[in-house]
């Protein structure tokens, strides 16, 4: 601790002693703002705002940063929600075309299933008039 804050630590303990004598035999002395009464006897107004300024500034800075942070998070967010999209929206398309390769393989047994048909019954007329007798 430098010296200066040294002096500083010793006035407070020494106004702290004096309030708390002068509170023991005044009942109207009121001990709930003690140190701050202390804080700025001692520090005087222009240092005391100096540091609320400080501490507001170290604030801000707080605010933001958590608010840098929150915004990434957000970002995160949002990218993880497209990336489980896209595969849904992947998976989706993978299985329209399995359907898709599905029905075209129906289609394609049902056309050979019917050329098949159509030459049994060829070849039955085939049959039937091979079984005739000339004319």
């Amino acid at each position: 601790m430098t010296s200066k804050a040294g002096e500083i630590m010793e006035k407070l303990k020494e106004k702290k002693v004096e309030y708390e004598a002068i509170a023991s035999t005044d009942s109207s002395v009121n001990l709930e703002n003690i140190d701050n009464r202390i804080i700025t006897e001692v520090l005087g107004p222009e240092r005391l705002r100096d540091q609320i300024a400080q501490m507001q500034a170290s604030t801000v800075e707080q605010i933001a940063e958590v608010q840098r942070k929150y915004e990434e998070l957000q970002e995160q967010l949002r990218a993880e929600a497209a990336e489980r999209e896209a595969a849904a929206a992947a998976r989706e398309a993978a299985a329209a075309a399995r359907e898709a390769e599905a029905a075209a393989m129906a289609v394609e047994q049902s056309r050979k299933y019917d050329e098949l048909q159509l030459e049994l019954q060829q070849m039955m007329q085939m049959f039937q008039q091979s079984q005739k007798p000339p004319s």
